[in-house]
């Protein structure tokens, strides 16, 4: 087997980026990033701790991710797991990144930079949706803003629903759990109680 281990060999294998790859990449959000975010109702969160890296799902209304100014970023932590895994490294490792998705559209925008974790009365209550706050905002500085190319989307056909796969044919939740827990949790009732579980807990 044959492993790349350097930089040098790398390079040879795939070249070197041209211009277009380049060009779009830059440390502040531009008019036309600010649209893709704006219309963003999904995005993925990664970040880095002692424990090693972690990426998770975040999603909400179109334009959840509230744009300060044109190099911060602020993030509402809704209702979740509890686990908390994103913060956790935030408060002891502040880089971070985000992908932003766009149904229907191809393209995707991927911001770096580094975070902090909000606990401010007044920034919270800005958030709040039918009367609830989030309980944390993670404010991000943005050290580097670029779109990705289509070809990902493409390939995979993400939106298209032909490709759609089967609920019925996949593991619910309540039989993930029921099976690591020797039954414990999870099971029929979990599944049973999830729609309006979630109803009472989205915000």
């Amino acid at each position: 087997m044959s492993i790349v281990t350097t930089i040098e060999e790398l390079e040879r294998v795939y070249g070197v980026p041209g211009e277009a790859s380049t060009v779009k990449e830059v440390d502040f959000i531009t008019p036309e990033y600010r649209r893709l975010i704006e219309v963003s109702p999904f995005a993925a969160l990664a970040t880095v701790g002692p424990e090693g890296i972690d990426c998770s799902p975040r999603g909400d209304r179109a334009g959840f991710v509230r744009i300060h100014d044109e190099r911060t970023l602020m993030l509402p932590d809704r209702r979740g797991n509890n686990r908390v895994d994103s913060l956790r490294n935030v408060v002891r490792d502040p880089r971070v990144a985000l992908l932003f998705l766009i149904p229907g559209a191809g393209t995707a925008l991927r911001v770096n930079g580094r975070a902090h974790v909000s606990v401010d009365p007044e920034l919270l209550g800005s958030f709040a949706v039918d009367g609830k706050a989030p309980r944390s905002v993670l404010v991000m500085t943005v050290e580097a803003i670029y779109f990705q190319c289509a070809r990902a989307i493409v390939r995979s056909e993400l939106w298209n629903p032909a490709r759609h796969v089967d609920r019925k044919t996949l593991p619910t939740p309540g039989q993930i759990l029921a099976s690591l827990s020797e039954d414990r949790v999870g099971g029929k009732a979990y599944d049973d109680a999830w729609e309006e579980r979630a109803q009472k807990t989205l915000w």
